[in-house]
């Protein structure tokens, strides 16, 4: 459970980096499209290229709730992988499995989802997966496991709860929601996945190390 006080970090984190990292936080930002603090409203000096680099690799970074390690390692694979590192980054990061349980519907956020696998909830082809970092392949199943159906947080999902709060399910996904159900059919593109984020820019933090 998040409390109060993680909410409210969520909330000024995504001030100070402009995008909405909770549905709360996306609600405060239509209010107060700027940065927290008294120097808010007022225009900032011109960052460094350092600078806008680094808050770009954050965006992404806390748009997946990841350590700075593991996105080292995927930025690494996604270095070593055909076609354009930047985009292969964001690929690799989507087929994390608490980011699908997140695109599907069965959570409301990404801190959820993670929980929700953490506590054995979710399974993979039938079988229970407790790594929010589990890689899903393509043709693989996820669901939430039958004995965790009947939880409230599952039985608000299956009812379509998070639908106003949530992107539209993209492309790479099969979801039958009702039954608490999703495949992933294909490798995600970076152009579906829902994430802000110039990834040219982290791309560039990265190299410059």
């Amino acid at each position: 459970m998040v409390t109060k006080s993680q909410d409210r970090r969520k909330v000024r984190l995504s001030r100070a980096l402009g995008v909405a990292l909770t549905p709360k936080a996306a609600r405060y930002l239509e209010k107060r499209p700027y940065g927290p603090g008294q120097h808010g409203r007022t225009k900032r000096k011109t960052d460094s290229d350092y600078a806008v680099r680094l808050r770009e690799k954050q965006r992404l970074r806390e748009q997946y709730g990841i350590r700075e390690k593991q996105l080292r390692i995927a930025f690494n694979e996604a270095r070593r992988t055909e076609g354009l590192t930047g985009e292969n980054l964001v690929e690799l990061l989507e087929m994390r499995l608490d980011a699908l349980v997140l695109r599907s519907g069965f959570a409301r956020t990404t801190a959820q989802a993670r929980q929700f696998v953490v506590h054995r909830h979710i399974t993979v082809d039938g079988k229970i997966v407790d790594r929010p970092s589990f890689r899903v392949k393509p043709g693989q199943t996820i669901e939430v496991k039958a004995k965790s159906e009947g939880l409230e947080p599952f039985q608000v999902a299956a009812l379509g709860g998070h639908a106003e709060v949530l992107p539209a399910v993209p492309g790479y996904l099969e979801v039958e929601l009702d039954k608490l159900q999703a495949k992933l059919v294909r490798r995600p593109k970076r152009a579906e996945v829902p994430v802000t984020c110039d990834v040219q820019l982290v791309v560039e933090y990265y190299a410059a190390r």
